[in-house]
């Protein structure tokens, strides 16, 4: 994790997740046990194939493409049709337990699962790796210039590339003097 993030009044107080080391298999089970939690709260059916793919996505701690975790799906006994992972995909971004990062057509686990928020993803043009920290675009020019017109915000995708920790050194080499 980063330090030094800002908090702002409403806003969940949670520092980017991505870059730096930590513990996997907490994040899947806090993971999982808030999906079970939600679903049951909601009535919804958290399906074997469902909690797989959020597990796998857990797991990984990077963006993942449909087809790469159909692959995985398969290779777990789930079928090897597309619809077997857009469904899944489809229900865990529609309950806010994964997000979709559109520059990579891709999907990442949410790294604040039961947190209301609006993420901003930063990802390394280098590596691909991608940290989850929070935005807060009603509060900033944004929202004022949304005001300002009368409209409402209900929805931001916000993702900015630059270059992770890991591969700063290799992109400062790259740099003429």
């Amino acid at each position: 994790m980063t330090s030094g993030a800002t908090a702002h009044p409403g806003v969940p107080d949670h520092e980017p997740v991505g870059f730096d080391a930590h513990d996997h298999h907490r994040c899947v089970e806090t993971g999982i046990a808030a999906a079970e939690a939600h679903c049951t709260a909601e009535g919804l059916r958290f399906t074997p194939v469902r909690r797989a793919a959020l597990e796998i996505l857990l797991g990984e701690h990077r963006a993942m493409g449909a087809y790469e975790l159909l692959d995985r799906l398969h290779e777990a006994g789930f079928g090897s049709q597309p619809p077997v992972a857009y469904r899944a995909l489809d229900f865990l971004v529609a309950n806010g337990f994964v997000h979709k990062i559109e520059r990579l057509n891709a999907f990442i686990a949410c790294a604040h699962p039961g947190a209301t928020h609006s993420p901003a993803f930063l990802i390394c043009r280098m590596c691909e790796a991608v940290a989850e920290a929070q935005s807060a675009p009603a509060r900033g020019s944004l929202g004022d210039a949304a005001r300002a017109t009368g409209f409402r915000i209900e929805r931001t995708v916000v993702e900015a590339l630059g270059v992770c920790p890991a591969c700063a050194d290799k992109a400062d080499a790259k740099t003429p003097a």
